[in-house]
């Protein structure tokens, strides 16, 4: 995918009304690319991909400071540099070190803490679950420990098939 045809000029934008976006750069983000989107998904993925700018925005015109954006908990950043996977973005507060997106499982007969697939075999596992079951995805800074929360769905409360020859025995009696 070309980021030339997604780079928006900052000729175009007011500075009086924005005088952050001399400091913006359009990044084009291959976590919202539709290989990463999950298929399962039973109802609407949430993505806040427009949550993040304006937070980033806020930063870059000094109404937040970094620390406040740049406080991951211990255990996701845990889970970012063991299962973590490379979203191939350079972290937007740094510009240091390339992201990493962990996704967590929450549900029924899940461990309290929700659950982090390693694989994405493992979370398409997960999706297909009999239970209904919510995930997040999160990128993650493992340099400044800048997190968000990237998008979010629903899946599973898939109902078991049962084998076709139950079926027809029922069918036929």
């Amino acid at each position: 995918m070309s980021n030339t045809r997604n780079i928006v000029s900052l000729r175009y934008i007011d500075h009086d009304v924005m005088p952050f976006a001399r400091y913006a750069r359009a990044v084009v983000s291959p976590v919202m690319d539709k290989r990463f989107r999950t298929t399962t998904a039973d109802g609407a993925v949430v993505e806040f991909g427009l949550v993040r700018h304006a937070l980033l925005a806020k930063v870059a015109a000094g109404l937040l400071r970094y620390e406040d954006i740049c406080d991951a908990h211990p255990e996701l950043m845990r889970a970012a540099k063991n299962l973590g996977r490379r979203t191939g973005e350079t972290c937007p507060v740094c510009d240091e070190v390339e992201l990493v997106e962990v996704t967590y499982v929450f549900g029924s007969r899940l461990p309290a803490g929700g659950t982090c697939p390693a694989t994405r075999a493992e979370l398409l596992k997960l999706e297909r679950r009999e239970d209904p079951v919510q995930c997040y995805a999160v990128e993650v800074c493992v340099g400044c420990s800048f997190h968000h929360l990237v998008r979010k769905w629903s899946a599973g409360a898939r109902r078991a098939r049962r084998p076709q020859s139950a079926q027809r025995k029922e069918v036929g009696e």
